[in-house]
């Protein structure tokens, strides 16, 4: 019984209870409007359905990111980052996959803005997490090639590491050459990518890539051998069963500004079946050259729009209209300052920043209805120094300012994690003692400007501090909790911040105000 254990042990014990009952708390307040479990489903069959379709022979062009789809599980909360891998990993034994990549972008050493590798780089990063998980990779298409002395080189790179590579060329006239497209001399002339499996998956490190046209010139030499095999495409934005205006779609605009994609109603499916979907201006665009290729291929297109073509089921998936709407809306908004901040720092046009506050106005939100952002905004005038806000799962607003010690964004995270931690806020979890060796290493020995620490710095000096200090070991303990939380500082954020948060799962903003001198280096 309870009253017979030991002091320490009973405080453990309730310890205990109260974190998992903290825990279960937050599990709950957390809201979901995306049904995970039955995508997984219906997506999978739907897939085997259209193979079923093309004589047991289907490319599958697969858009968006397929280990890491944070843009899907922001808008769609419930929508797990791995989603569409899992669902591969139901058809893995009739899946095979083929990576492509541009030799335009070899040749630019293009990389991807998230995980600031290049897309070479990239290509062998995915085929090797393909193949961890059990997926065959049949190989490598080099694009776009003109002969490109870097992309030639890494043909061979591949070549010497036993990995399967082909070129496919630039076709002159393309899209509209039809002519000479669907001849010897378009896709006839590209390497054949040999396959063996009913499902090929065609997928890239990034957009322009190349995708389709290499499904439409396997098409072409499949036929060529005889084999009517089929093509469809896998995109889960926009999602075509849901209004044009649904702020899920309008978000997709947004994280797309650069590309200058338009969702517009798929005029060929309403003149077809007399029903509105979804699709955007590229595969609008491009469908009736597509009408004519299918034509000189199969002697007639088995798909009457684009919208056909996809094999989307996410819309059917939303299990909470309200929820998406919201989590939406709050991304339309991160995207607004994420390019903000770009335009500052020279890597956005203005354009971009104009098109997504059209977007906002279409939403009909502006900055201010993001609860994190006005406490920020807030709690800087009144203090007059940089500041940073968060709202915690359950509506709790948490704000923290510079300091001689901390920068605001490790403030925040400090008093984010004691409020979770239901740790007065008056207890330091790190001493001013703990934090000047700290601060005189970075500034006399590193030769560092900033003497403030930042969130990594934090973390660590709370997990050497947590062997000794309960306090410390239960704020660590609280780091799950701030996954999905929204933040906002009134600077712009530090790389290594942005980094941390972002691992952390916390959706962050910021003014498009660079940082006091001094303050931005470590």
């Amino acid at each position: 019984m309870l009253k017979f254990l030991p002091v320490s042990k009973m405080f453990l014990f309730l310890y205990s209870v109260f974190f998992v009952f903290n825990t279960y708390i937050s599990f709950i307040i957390m809201k979901y409007g995306f049904d995970n479990e039955k995508y997984l489903r219906i997506q999978s069959e739907h897939i085997k359905e259209r193979i079923s379709k093309f004589g047991n022979k289907l490319y599958l062009e697969f858009g968006g990111k397929l280990f890491d789809d944070y843009h899907a599980s922001r808008v769609l909360p419930g929508f797990e980052p791995d989603s569409k891998l899992k669902m591969l990993t139901q058809l893995k034994d009739d899946a095979e996959i083929v990576i492509v990549i541009s030799a335009v972008d070899i040749e630019k050493n293009k990389k991807r803005g998230d995980l600031g590798i290049t897309y070479d780089e990239d290509v062998l990063r995915l085929r090797e997490a393909f193949m961890e998980r059990g997926f065959m990779v049949s190989g490598v298409v080099i694009t776009h090639y003109s002969g490109q002395a870097s992309a030639t080189a890494y043909h061979e790179r591949l070549h010497r590491m036993g990995i399967k590579a082909y070129y496919h060329y630039i076709i002159e006239g393309y899209p509209t050459n039809v002519e000479l497209i669907d001849s010897d001399e378009g896709f006839g002339k590209n390497d054949y990518v040999e396959t063996t499996r009913p499902l090929v998956v065609i997928t890239a490190p990034g957009p322009g890539s190349g995708k389709m046209a290499v499904c439409l010139s396997q098409l072409y030499q499949e036929n060529k051998r005889g084999i009517k095999a089929g093509y469809a495409k896998f995109e889960t934005f926009p999602i075509w069963s849901i209004p044009l205006k649904h702020p899920v779609n309008i978000a997709y605009e947004a994280a797309t500004a650069d590309l200058n994609d338009v969702n517009m109603i798929d005029p060929f499916h309403l003149e077809a079946y007399g029903k509105t979907a979804v699709n955007y201006n590229r595969d609008i665009e491009i469908f009736p050259v597509l009408n004519a290729i299918f034509d000189g291929i199969y002697g007639e297109n088995p798909y009457k729009s684009p919208t056909d073509m996809g094999v989307n089921m996410a819309g059917f998936c939303i299990c909470d209209d309200d929820v998406c709407c919201q989590a939406s809306k709050d991304e339309i908004i991160r995207r607004y300052y994420t390019a903000l901040c770009d335009y500052a720092n020279g890597k956005a046009t203005d354009s971009e920043v104009s098109k997504i506050a059209l977007l906002m106005k279409q939403a009909k939100i502006s900055t201010d209805d993001r609860r994190a952002t006005v406490a920020a905004k807030e709690r800087r005038d009144h203090e007059g120094a940089p500041s940073a806000a968060i709202e915690l799962a359950d509506g709790t607003i948490i704000t923290a300012t510079t300091s001689d010690l901390l920068g605001a964004c490790a403030a925040l995270l400090l008093n984010a994690l004691k409020h979770l931690a239901g740790i007065d806020h008056s207890v330091k979890l790190i001493s001013q003692k703990m934090i000047e060796p700290i601060q005189h290493t970075k500034v006399s020995m590193l030769h560092g400007s900033n003497p403030r620490l930042h969130t990594d710095e934090v973390l660590v000096t709370l997990s050497i501090l947590s062997l000794l200090d309960d306090n410390c070991r239960r704020a660590l303990d609280s780091l799950p909790m701030l996954d999905g939380c929204q933040m906002h500082t009134t600077v712009m954020a530090s790389e290594v911040d942005r980094k941390i948060f972002k691992k952390l799962g916390v959706g962050l903003t910021s003014e498009p105000v660079q940082k006091p001198s001094g303050e931005a280096a470590r």
